[in-house]
């Protein structure tokens, strides 16, 4: 009778506390699907065809850096983490402001030519990582998308995106809070389009007060359909108090 002797492989394998390649990977696909959609304020969770931030998707953002921040504010609050590449000018204090959790968002302020790879070594350990888009050439971009589809990162670019799934662009209207010449500003309204690839195909759009604190973002009006031959209502956005 021939004794069966197991690898040592397999032996090693059964041991309490050891874990094959296969068993890590798949507990790291596992924990990406148990948190597919990262967070957004309820506002904009109205706009986004996932209500949220999809894991995996490139999303490119136009109008400056509110609505960056108000898109980081959710998820960093929810305990994502965040890298913000090539923009030395960002305000941090706006970005607290905002809701922002600034104690989880790494700054690579001045990557210079290793700004493609240091984005890519960010896609593979962070959440969330924001990029001026002005930076990075079109070919360059769409690696950088495909990678963030495979590492199940959200990469946020600033400006104008060629592999992005879905686009939201910003208009901003007057601010208030100054009464009689003098006071604070406090926030003002802007009026948020959104569109894209796949459910984002049909662009929608908003009117929400900016900044405001995660979970309340601001009051914000109607989402309307630019597909809708009157603009009527499509959805609403509403904030919680």
């Amino acid at each position: 009778m021939t004794a069966v002797v197991e690898p040592p492989v397999a032996r090693l394998a059964a041991l309490p506390g050891v874990s094959t390649a296969s068993r890590v990977a798949a507990q790291a696909e596992r924990a990406r699907a148990a948190g597919k959609v990262l967070p957004v304020v309820p506002a904009l969770a109205g706009l986004l065809p996932a209500a949220g931030l999809r894991r995996g998707s490139t999303v490119a953002v136009h109008g400056g850096t509110s609505l960056l921040f108000a898109l980081l504010a959710e998820a960093t609050a929810a305990g994502s983490w965040a890298a913000v590449v090539g923009m030395p000018s960002l305000g941090l204090a706006a970005a607290a402001e905002y809701g922002v959790d600034l104690s989880r968002v790494a700054l690579v302020r001045h990557p210079g030519v290793e700004l493609p790879a240091v984005v890519a070594a960010l896609l593979d350990g962070v959440d969330l990582v924001v990029v001026n888009a002005e930076k990075v050439q079109a070919a360059v971009a769409r690696r950088l998308s495909a990678r963030a589809r495979h590492r199940g990162a959200v990469l946020l670019a600033s400006g104008a995106w060629p592999a992005a799934d879905v686009e939201l662009s910003c208009r901003f209207s007057a601010w208030s809070g100054l009464a009689d010449g003098y006071g604070h500003l406090r926030e003002r309204q802007v009026e948020v389009r959104v569109h894209g690839r796949g459910a984002a195909a049909r662009p929608t759009s908003a009117s929400l007060s900016l900044p405001a604190p995660p979970s309340s973002a601001g009051s914000a009006g109607s989402a309307r359909s630019a597909g809708s031959a009157e603009h009527g209502q499509a959805l609403r956005a509403e904030a919680t108090a």
